[in-house]
């Protein structure tokens, strides 16, 4: 099968929810938080250096959802700023997640920049087992949007 799109044609904007992804290199991971951003009503905000969304990996791994989720900017997404960081953040479980809220993902092996977490209103940690090494970008992303979803 063979789509053709124009790119200023995606949608655009934002969403109470949005996944903010920093330098995001892998498109498996782009196109994978892309479809959790469908699946819980999210946006998603690309800062430059992340992997092009309508690549055809990134676009396999979103399954199509690249067409119905608003894309933005990475520093215009509206909303308080939730760094997810592997170890010493709050428990995600016990950050505000009411209102316009922000997730912020950093690329797997170099994380977000101090820059990046400066600018950002509360760091979280999502709750794992001592066994656990850590949570790839897409699956943390995935968890934060559940989270937020489930107390709604």
């Amino acid at each position: 099968m063979i789509g053709v799109y124009r790119r200023d044609d995606l949608p655009r904007g934002t969403r109470v929810a949005t996944l903010a992804l920093w330098q995001v290199a892998d498109p498996g991971n782009v196109g994978t938080l892309v479809r959790s951003a469908a699946a819980f009503g999210a946006a998603v905000a690309l800062s430059p250096g992340c992997a092009d969304p309508t690549g055809p990996k990134a676009l396999r791994a979103s399954m199509g959802a690249l067409f119905g989720v608003p894309l933005g900017d990475f520093d215009t997404a509206p909303g308080r700023r939730v760094a997810l960081v592997p170890r010493g953040g709050t428990p995600l479980t016990e950050v505000e997640l009411e209102g316009d809220v922000v997730f912020v993902l950093g690329a797997e092996r170099a994380g977000l920049p101090p820059e990046v977490l400066d600018r950002c209103d509360v760091h979280a940690s999502i709750p794992q087992s001592d066994d656990a090494e850590s949570l790839n970008v897409a699956m943390a992303g995935t968890i934060a949007l559940y989270e937020r979803a489930r107390r709604a």
